[in-house]
């Protein structure tokens, strides 16, 4: 069975605005978070916001498997195969408990292991980044409460840049840099360091905001997958330390992720 990625990406930027509206309620009120097996943070927020993506996206998409990560986390993780959703419904918690507005909404779509749409919405900022497929990325400033009164007519195409001569600009995780990365940037001519949470570090470099991405910790598919997809529809890419291609439904692995490299232009 085909998909219209383009209309397909239209309904997961509504889904995602409406995941981000439940979510901002909290962010403004306050919560309180407990811990998962993994010792991560969970809140109300991210519970109320995968519900909302579930009940969604079973909804416009009935025979695609959804994995999610909080139904990973309490042990639920349909079967599938080459086809299925990634789905992390608040990336960034302590961003969020942190009240520093770096946390987003991530749903993606799997196909043969490769994430071939995906939309990255960060509520607090106002951004909404969203690919349907190959030179399909695109930007959108989307309140959370504009659900109904968006157009997609507003977005603007994005790219990757080309690094300047004078150094690149990295972004790093604003709460997991570590030793790992510090030796790996060693072989770059860098001028500048940007920090980030989330997956926003994806789509920065997307939107021709940054080069380079080096991760040297743990990750699960659902934290990159949405960001992966923008990325490669902006004309970047993300291959593991040897170069090879970051892919998809690890079973063997648990579902995470090797140690990555996520890149702008060459």
């Amino acid at each position: 069975m085909s998909i219209d990625h383009a209309a397909l990406t239209n309904e997961l930027v509504r889904i995602s605005i409406k995941a981000g509206a439940a979510i901002m309620v909290h962010y403004a009120n306050g919560v309180s978070a407990t811990h998962k097996e993994d010792k991560s943070p969970v809140t109300i927020a991210d519970h109320e916001a995968e519900l909302i993506i579930l009940d969604e996206l079973k909804r416009i998409a009935p025979g695609i498997p959804i994995v999610s990560e909080e139904a990973a986390a309490a042990g639920f993780i349909p079967e599938f195969t080459d086809r299925f959703f990634l789905v992390d419904p608040l990336d960034g918690t302590k961003e969020f408990l942190n009240k520093n507005g770096e946390f987003t909404v991530n749903i993606a779509l799997i196909e043969h292991r490769i994430p071939t749409a995906g939309v990255v919405y960060a509520p607090a900022k106002e951004r909404m980044f969203y690919a349907a497929g190959p030179n399909a990325a695109y930007e959108l400033d989307i309140a959370p409460n504009a659900e109904g009164t968006f157009s997609m007519k507003d977005a603007k195409p994005i790219r990757v840049r080309q690094p300047d001569s004078d150094g690149l600009i990295i972004i790093a995780s604003r709460t997991h840099r570590d030793h790992k990365t510090e030796e790996y940037l060693n072989h770059y001519k860098v001028k500048e360091f940007l920090a980030a949470g989330s997956s926003l570090k994806f789509c920065l470099i997307a939107a021709g905001e940054a080069d380079l991405y080096p991760r040297h910790g743990r990750t699960m598919e659902w934290d990159t997958a949405a960001g992966h997809a923008v990325l490669s529809a902006a004309g970047g890419s993300v291959t593991q330390l040897d170069g090879s291609p970051l892919l998809y439904g690890k079973s063997e692995r648990g579902l995470d992720n090797p140690y990555f490299v996520a890149r702008g232009g060459a």
